[in-house]
Formats: C-alpha cells, sequence, structure tokens
C-alpha cells in the first residue's frame, strides 16, 4: 500500500511535467530572455519567495553564482531570503510585507530583474517587493502555481509569468525546481553556445 501511494507520487509528477512542457516552455524561454538581457548588462538576479519557496530561491541564487551543468563566468544573482541578520532584523518590524521590498529598494536598480517563487500569488511580502520592482523599474520573473492570485494580476506586460497548472503544493514546487534548471540551461546555452544533452 505505501509503496503504491509513493509511486502514484512519481506518476503525478510526471504527468504534471508532461501536460505543462508545451504551455510553459513559451514563458520560459520569455524568462531565459528576460534574465539574459539582464546579467549581459551587468544587472542581477533579485531572488525571493516563503517557505519553500525561498529555499528554491537561494538554489536558484547558487547555481547563477556558481555553476549549472557547465562552467561559465560567474552570474550576478542574490537570494534575499539568504541573509538571517537582515531578515530577522525586518522581520521585527511592524510591517513584516516589507521584508523583500526594504532589500529590494537597497540593493535593486534599472535592468535588475526580480525573481519571486511563490506556490499561490497571495503573500503580502511578495506583492510588496514586486511593487517596489516596479517602483525601481526592475523587471519581474514571476513562478506561481494555483492560477496566479493577485501577484499574476498585478504584474506588467513587461514581466514574465510562468503559472504551473496546478493546487497541489508539492507538484508546485517540484516544477518550480524543473523550470529553475530550464532557466539556468537557457541562459547557458545562449551565453555559451548548444550542447549536447
Amino acid at each position: 500500500m505505501l509503496e503504491q501511494r509513493i509511486q502514484q507520487h512519481f506518476i503525478d509528477s510526471a504527468d504534471l511535467k508532461y501536460q505543462a512542457a508545451q504551455a510553459l516552455s513559451g514563458p520560459i524561454a520569455d524568462g531565459v530572455q528576460a534574465l539574459l538581457a539582464c546579467v549581459t548588462s551587468g544587472g542581477k538576479v533579485l531572488a525571493c519567495g516563503q517557505g519553500g519557496s525561498a529555499s528554491l530561491a537561494q538554489y536558484f541564487a547558487a547555481l547563477c553564482v556558481g555553476v549549472f551543468e557547465r562552467d561559465r563566468p560567474e552570474l550576478g544573482a542574490l537570494a534575499l531570503t539568504a541573509d538571517g541578520g537582515v531578515l530577522t532584523d525586518l522581520s521585527r518590524g511592524d510591517d513584516g510585507a516589507q521584508i523583500f521590498a526594504r532589500q529590494v529598494r537597497a540593493l535593486g536598480q534599472v535592468g535588475d530583474v526580480l525573481l519571486v517563487i511563490a506556490t499561490h500569488g497571495n503573500i503580502p511580502a511578495l506583492l510588496q517587493a514586486v511593487a517596489t520592482a516596479h517602483e525601481r523599474d526592475m523587471s519581474v520573473v514571476a513562478l506561481t502555481g494555483q492560477g496566479g492570485g493577485v501577484l499574476g494580476r498585478v504584474l506588467h506586460e513587461t514581466d514574465v509569468h510562468i503559472c504551473v497548472p496546478h493546487e497541489r503544493q508539492a507538484r508546485i514546487h517540484e516544477v518550480h525546481s524543473l523550470i529553475l534548471h530550464c532557466l539556468c540551461d537557457g541562459v547557458d546555452s545562449q551565453l555559451l553556445g548548444e550542447q549536447e544533452s
């Protein structure tokens, strides 16, 4: 019984990825272009999310500054979820919704990209970060699920919305991880040329 349940997780995950591949490939390609324009012009990517999505933001920044699958020059990326001192200081205030927005104001510049990762798009801290990025003339690449929520509605036409067509948080995280790999691979292939899979 337990083994069947485990196998069903694999099947459900594979089914969602297969079904979403065609629908998400266009927005992911747009995301690659936004990230590429940013890093090739000397900009940086500021990544944020809450809960499990915070870990994905840190993972993405590590792949950019480090290496994805092949060696390349470092790409400017910073996870706004990674500095414990900053986060704990900002969370002491009355308005926890400003935890990422204050960092975007301090670190973001015109031409930078804000990468927002959220299983649903109704988290006040992420909405404030997006609003602040827009104030600073930054582009936004948003990875969401569950229809995108409020976040999907506040994005500008020049932003990129990659919305996983699913409701379960675990499945959305799994596809978000794959999307991050696709973004890194896409940037690498544009910078370094195609490489056989």
